[in-house]
C-alpha cells in the first residue's frame, strides 16, 4: 500500500511538473477551455478506439487531440470570439464520447476512466516513459522561445501541448489533466508568481489529496480534481475580496 501511495504521487508530481508549464502560458493567454477542449477530443480518439478494436488507441487519441489544438490555433485570429468557440468544441467532444461510450459493452466504466482514471495504477514502465516524454517535451517547449515565426511558434506549441494531453488522457483522465494544468497556475497568476511557485503549490496539494483519498478510501482522481478545484477557488475569491477592498 505504501509503494502505491508512492508511486502515485510521484506520477502526479511527473504530470505536474509538465503541465503547469503550459497551464501558466494557456491561463495567461485566458484560453482555459483550450486544454480541457483538447484533452476531451483526445478522449473522443480513445473512446472511439475502443468502439472499434476493443481497445484504446494512442495514435487516434493523438490524431483527434491535434485537430482540436489546430483549431484552437485557427481560433485565435478572432481572439475575441475564441473562448466561446473552445467552448463549444469541448462540448462536441464531450457528447461525441457518451455517445460512442452508449454503444459499448462496459460504457460507464469507460466513461469514468476516460473522465478522471486511477492514477494508482498506473504501472512503473508507464511511469517511466511518461517522465521521458514530458522531459523532451519540456525541453522543446524551452526551445520554442526562439522561433522567430509567430506561425510556426503557434503551431509548435499547440502540437507539443497535443501529445502531452493526449498521453495524460489515457492514463489519468480529462478532469485530473485539467485540474493540473490549470489549478496550479491560476493560483500563480493571482499571486504574482512563476512556475516554480506553481510546481511548489501544485505539489503540495497533490500530496494533501492524495494522503486524503489513502486516509478516507476515497477515488485518488476525482480527490485530486476536488482538491485543486477547491483550493484555487479558495485562493481566487481571497484575491478577488482584497481586490473590492
Amino acid at each position: 500500500m505504501v509503494d502505491l501511495f508512492f508511486q502515485a504521487l510521484l506520477f502526479s508530481f511527473i504530470l505536474l511538473g509538465i503541465h503547469a508549464s503550459f497551464g501558466l502560458e494557456i491561463v495567461r493567454r485566458g484560453i482555459i477551455f483550450v486544454d480541457i477542449a483538447v484533452a476531451q477530443f483526445a478522449a473522443v480518439g480513445l473512446a472511439l478506439s475502443i468502439l472499434i478494436f476493443h481497445e484504446p488507441s494512442y495514435l487516434m487519441a493523438f490524431v483527434f487531440s491535434l485537430f482540436a489544438g489546430m483549431l484552437v490555433a485557427l481560433s485565435q485570429v478572432k481572439k475575441e470570439f475564441a473562448e466561446a468557440f473552445i467552448g463549444l468544441l469541448y462540448a462536441l467532444g464531450f457528447s461525441s464520447v457518451v455517445l460512442i461510450l452508449s454503444q459499448t459493452p462496459h460504457g460507464m466504466e469507460e466513461f469514468l476512466q476516460l473522465t478522471a482514471g486511477d492514477i494508482l495504477f498506473v504501472s512503473k514502465k508507464e511511469i517511466l516513459i511518461s517522465g521521458m516524454l514530458y522531459a523532451a517535451i519540456g525541453f522543446l517547449l524551452y526551445l520554442r522561445r526562439y522561433l522567430r515565426n509567430e506561425l510556426l511558434r503557434e503551431v509548435s506549441f499547440f502540437t507539443l501541448f497535443s501529445i502531452t494531453v493526449t498521453s495524460s488522457v489515457k492514463l489519468v483522465g480529462v478532469l485530473i489533466v485539467f485540474s493540473i494544468l490549470v489549478a496550479p497556475a491560476l493560483v500563480a497568476n493571482l499571486l504574482g508568481k512563476g512556475l516554480l511557485f506553481a510546481w511548489v503549490y501544485g505539489a503540495l496539494v497533490n500530496t494533501l489529496g492524495i494522503l486524503i483519498s489513502f486516509k478516507l478510501d476515497l477515488p485518488t482522481g476525482f480527490t485530486l480534481v476536488f482538491f485543486h478545484a477547491l483550493t484555487g477557488i479558495l485562493v481566487f475569491l481571497t484575491t478577488l475580496k482584497k481586490s473590492v477592498s
